[in-house]
């Protein structure tokens, strides 16, 4: 059996790793409270301009948009991956890169292009490590994005959409549906989808036009939707690593409970070593 003394140095260094994993579970949870605000606020703006959209948009004006443009075959695509950059947070990470590579992989074999943008430290440094080429990286990316982000994440894409060089275009993000649940999913924000049109259909007199107006729109949602697509990826991570984090505190304190036991039976052994040692030197005296 182990001495007392070593298993009481290891229950200090699993107290001390318990403090840190609590502490980092409530930093966690403070930052998920201000992210799932951020999301719960950009939603209702999201699903209303998809609904403008999706009224706006008929045959005939997705001829005249050149984001509503449906390629007969996608051979160029682009894939735009969003990770964390920190770590400690469960498999969070891993299924965005599984799903990221199983999207790649699907349209490598349907014939297409694939080029490769990555956001984040864990996504950069697994795709590096395998040696896949990224066309653009960064790690820059807050807790906090701005829409500006999202606009020179895409501002290009769209461009070279809108010139024909680009036939679609992916964003890889973890879906916030609640506390424990963050899917990996995939949304494409190139072309554009008009969505169906759902209920009794309104007539609108409109000024300007509807060709005018989608033309203002349509930028905006591509935009949008990275934008949402960052949001709930933000408050995804922060999820996820709250989750982490109180699993790794909870089995700091069920290895803590087994420690103290397993000191407890080591120091009781010790003592009655030192009384047996004892009565024996007394005895000896004694005779």
């Amino acid at each position: 059996m182990a001495k007392s003394r070593d298993i009481h140095r290891r229950m200090r260094s699993v107290d001390n790793t318990k403090k840190i994993t609590r502490t980092m579970e409530m930093v966690s949870t403070a930052k998920l409270r201000q992210a799932q605000n951020r999301v719960i606020r950009a939603r209702p703006y999201s699903n209303k301009l998809s609904e403008m959209i999706a009224r706006l948009a008929t045959p005939e004006l997705a001829e005249s948009q050149p984001l509503l443009r449906q390629p007969a075959k996608v051979e160029k695509a682009v894939v735009l991956l969003l990770t964390s950059n920190r770590g400690l947070c469960g498999a969070f990470n891993s299924n965005l890169i599984r799903r990221a590579q199983s999207l790649i992989d699907e349209l490598e074999g349907q014939g297409a292009d694939v080029e490769f943008h990555v956001y984040g430290n864990k996504g950069i440094s697994f795709f590096r490590f395998r040696g896949v080429e990224m066309s653009r990286s960064r790690n820059d990316l807050s807790d906090r994005p701005q829409p500006s982000d999202a606009y020179e994440a895409v501002e290009d894409i769209a461009a070279r959409f809108v010139a024909g060089k680009v036939d679609a275009a992916y964003v890889v993000h973890a879906q916030f549906k609640s506390m424990v649940a963050t899917p990996a999913v995939t949304r494409q924000i190139l072309p554009v989808s008009a969505g169906a049109k759902d209920g009794p259909q309104p007539f609108y007199i409109l000024n300007p036009s509807a060709e005018e107006i989608l033309s203002q729109l349509l930028p905006l949602y591509v935009t949008n939707s990275t934008f949402g697509a960052m949001l709930e990826t933000g408050a995804a991570e922060h999820a996820a690593r709250r989750v982490a984090m109180k699993a790794a505190t909870d089995n700091a304190e069920d290895f803590l409970d087994k420690l103290r036991r397993t000191y407890n039976r080591a120091r009781q052994a010790e003592i009655t070593n030192q009384i047996a040692e004892i009565i024996g030197g007394a005895d000896a005296l004694e005779s």
